[in-house]
């Protein structure tokens, strides 16, 4: 697996070198996630099915799409999803933030639009109830996500952690976590990092289970799910 592309002037970077910090949570927590992961493929396989045969016949592409993420002490991994969005998604992005200052600030901001133009209607919807990130539990299997964790970020927002991107790149990125259960995307970016800093900074797996335990009643309210 190829480490992140890492940028000599990044504050952290200069401290944090691969296999720097065994992961948050060590064996228990490893353990934790891939029994979790291989009950909930189990248990969920139908919605599997379900979820891809209505991408697959709603719109024509992959069910699957893999995004280029920063995981555990740097190491890139690709994210995966039922696919959410056009399969010409970058190019609908750019001429639409090109034509809209607007929502180039909010991207800049965020790095997530709330009216996204590649969205599908199908995505939406798996969006809405976070259906979309099933596929994760097999990062969880593979060893480059954890259940609870700080959400995987790309290059460019791991930049914005600045100072504090040393406590993200000590955990394995999350399916779920403290950000998920506290507004999502309703609260700030700066919001975000301290939610990942405290959570690294304070672990145990009376929080995990605690957090897990919140992600229901989270993803059924909607709050922050776009």
């Amino acid at each position: 697996m190829k480490s992140a592309t890492r940028s000599d002037s990044s504050p952290f970077y200069g401290a944090v070198h691969e296999n720097a910090f065994p992961p948050t949570g060590g064996f228990a927590k490893r353990a934790f996630d891939v029994s979790a992961a291989c009950l909930g493929l189990l248990f969920l396989s139908p919605i599997f099915l379900m979820v891809m045969l209505l991408v697959r016949l709603t719109d024509k592409g992959p069910a699957f799409y893999g995004h280029r993420r920063i995981g555990h002490n740097g190491q890139e991994f690709r994210c995966l999803k039922f696919r959410t969005m056009v399969t010409n998604g970058d190019k609908v992005l750019q001429d639409y933030l090109r034509n809209n200052p607007s929502a180039m600030d909010e991207w800049r901001a965020t790095r997530k639009l709330q009216n996204d133009p590649r969205v599908t209607a199908v995505g939406a919807v798996l969006r809405k109830l976070s259906l979309d990130e099933l596929p994760q539990l097999f990062n969880i299997i593979r060893g480059e996500m954890s259940v609870v964790g700080p959400r995987p970020v790309v290059q460019d927002e791991l930049e914005m952690y600045e100072h504090a991107a040393v406590f993200y790149l000590q955990s394995r990125p999350g399916l779920t976590g403290l950000w998920q259960v506290s507004g999502r995307n309703d609260v700030s970016y700066a919001a975000r990092v301290a939610f990942d800093t405290h959570y690294v900074e304070n672990w145990s797996m009376a929080r995990d289970v605690a957090i897990i335990a919140k992600t229901i009643p989270a993803v059924c309210a909607q709050r922050g799910s776009y």
